[in-house]
């Protein structure tokens, strides 16, 4: 089988909406090439080594590639991304140089070229992501081992947005916490819940395929019993006592569901939300204690931030 890489010359805060856009329209294996990761360094002893080509890599912004079958139906398929992405900007989502471009790539090539991305990457003091193809042995007795496999998930679990997120749910969860994972994606946060912990995780997303992703990696994890995903928008018509929320979506979705975050949290449970890009984070803010939230940390990772409220 032939196969089309669809190329998206875009920027960082468009990575995690667009990515769920190529997945919705039946893509395999996004990968992101930022130009950071050839630099980044996480704080303290948290750190990534990867083999990669500083040629591969735009001056600014990033690429965000995916792969389509090619067949009939591509250039109608490649037309409707571009206008779900172009539709983006509705949310006031910078999309930058939204430049879009195909190329073909034959079956051996796509199998192979998107895994030399993504190595084990230690994440937080206890969490380790691993791709499932990969050897790694813990270095340490308490270590956290998530294993996730990028081909059916969205991304492999270290964009800043979610690094934010499981620091946050290390930090805060307690033995036998129940949690809701409103967007769940890959379901690394509702994986990472329950490994910190918690007894119970209520998983949803709008998306279907993310509702499937996180079946499967909760089913690679061995935590499928403790992980109930279902097709969901956001906490519409949910009605649980939490002692835990966590959300990494965009800014302008997290506003949307405040109110519900609020219905069905325990009195003194915590909202932990990520994916705010940084000029939308005093807006979530005031939206939180507008709403009763008091505000316990904000936490900064490149140009994403993740704000911890207590009810």
């Amino acid at each position: 089988m032939k196969w089309s890489e669809i190329c998206i010359h875009t920027t960082n805060e468009a990575v995690e909406p667009i990515s769920n856009i190529l997945h919705e329209s039946g893509a395999s294996g996004v990968v992101i090439e930022d130009p950071l990761d050839l630099v980044r360094i996480r704080e303290g002893e948290f750190g990534e080594i990867f083999e990669l080509d500083p040629n591969e890599y735009p001056d600014e912004g990033v690429y965000i590639k995916a792969y389509l079958p090619v067949n009939s139906f591509l250039g109608e398929t490649v037309e409707e991304i571009k206008q779900a992405i172009n539709n983006l900007m509705i949310y006031d989502v910078d999309l930058g140089r939204n430049n879009v471009t195909l190329s073909e790539v034959n079956e051996e090539e796509w199998e192979t070229a998107w895994k030399k991305y993504y190595k084990p990457v230690k994440i937080s003091k206890k969490i380790t992501i691993k791709p499932t193809w990969e050897d790694y042995q813990p270095v340490s007795s308490d270590e956290i081992i998530i294993e996730l496999d990028p081909g059916m998930a969205f991304g492999t679990g270290t964009h800043p947005t979610t690094v934010l997120g499981i620091q946050a749910l290390e930090h805060y969860i307690k033995q036998g916490n129940i949690v809701l994972d409103v967007g769940c994606g890959s379901g690394v946060l509702s994986i990472a819940s329950i490994l910190l912990g918690a007894e119970k995780v209520f998983a949803y997303d709008l998306d279907e395929i993310a509702v499937k992703s996180t079946t499967l990696n909760a089913r690679q994890n061995k935590l499928d019993q403790q992980i109930e995903t279902k097709q969901n928008n956001l906490l519409d018509h949910v009605d649980k006592q939490a002692d835990i929320i966590v959300a990494n979506i965009l800014a302008e979705i997290i506003v949307r569901f405040i109110r519900d975050a609020w219905n069905n949290l325990k009195p003194g449970g915590i909202f932990i939300t990520s994916g705010i890009i940084q000029p939308k984070k005093q807006m979530v803010k005031d939206q939180l204690q507008e709403n009763g939230f008091t505000i316990l940390e904000i936490n900064e990772m490149e140009d994403w931030v993740s704000i911890i409220a207590q009810k």
